[in-house]
């Protein structure tokens, strides 16, 4: 009972922290509404940035060169200095990497139980690159458009042309699968769903976009942009980070699992006379 109590006070210790927070720190004008930034969030048609001193384009697009920047330096150094140290007792960060590559690998033999080497290698990207790019936003490294406004680093997803991207190389990757698995009729059962890519395309961006989209609104019309925005930016992107990636790494697991089992067609039984 007095833990509970005690928890009770800390919250309303909270609460009347926050509220106090939202007197005092008053209302800083915008640069632009909401409905302008909820809308440059989707077009990124106004705050873009040079890239290298040339052409303009979406931050996501940086975002997505830094992560994959980051992805490939952890993955060399891994290889040279972590992996050939490995032991038979593995210690906790040996264990933690061998957990993670061990979820990919089970998935893809789970769904794919024909075919899976390629399929685990695929996934595990994928994920990495899901997971890492969609937690880059909390980073919150800034840049300068080409107005002369700071602006952060978004995730490099939540730009539809990265989920696009995304979303037809995992069906790319299902294709091959059916190719792999039976010639050209795996092309036809591949092609059957032919709403994949769109699917798995807006599902990554609609998602990633929304917890950005909460965070403006939050941001905008509750008067405690010190504090609560940063609660709800971290809790919206760790909840995307790992939803998404599961959503993602599991369809494509599992369509290329469907696609590339072989057909087997049955003998004709002889009639009986």
């Amino acid at each position: 009972m007095k833990q509970h109590k005690k928890g009770l006070a800390l919250w309303l210790a909270v609460v009347a922290l926050l509220l106090a927070g939202s007197i005092f720190a008053g209302y800083h004008g915008r640069t632009e509404t909401v409905q302008e930034a909820m809308r440059d969030a989707v077009l990124h048609n106004v705050n873009q940035i040079q890239f290298l001193g040339g052409k303009a384009v979406n931050p996501g697009l940086v975002s997505a060169f830094l992560v994959t920047a980051v992805l490939l330096l952890a993955a060399l150094l891994l290889r040279i200095f972590v992996i050939p140290k490995f032991r038979l007792a593995p210690g906790k960060f040996q264990l933690a990497l061998e957990t993670v590559v061990g979820l990919f690998d089970n998935m893809a033999k789970t769904n794919s139980p024909h075919r899976n080497g390629f399929l685990g290698a695929y996934i595990f990207m994928a994920g990495a690159y899901i997971f890492v790019g969609t937690l880059f936003e909390l980073l919150g490294l800034q840049a300068v458009t080409i107005g002369g406004h700071p602006i952060t680093l978004p995730a490099p997803l939540s730009d539809v042309n990265a989920a696009i991207g995304l979303g037809v190389l995992s069906y790319l990757v299902i294709l091959s699968g059916g190719i792999a698995g039976n010639g050209v009729k795996g092309i036809g059962k591949a092609l059957k769903e032919f709403s994949l890519p769109i699917s798995m395309s807006f599902r990554l961006f609609g998602a990633l976009l929304s917890g950005l989209l909460v965070t403006e609104l939050v941001y905008y019309f509750v008067n405690l942009s010190f504090i609560l925005p940063v609660v709800v930016g971290v809790l919206f992107t760790l909840l995307h980070a790992i939803i998404q990636t599961y959503v993602l790494t599991m369809l494509t697991a599992l369509y290329y699992g469907e696609v590339s089992e072989q057909e087997h067609k049955e003998k004709a039984k002889p009639e009986k006379g």
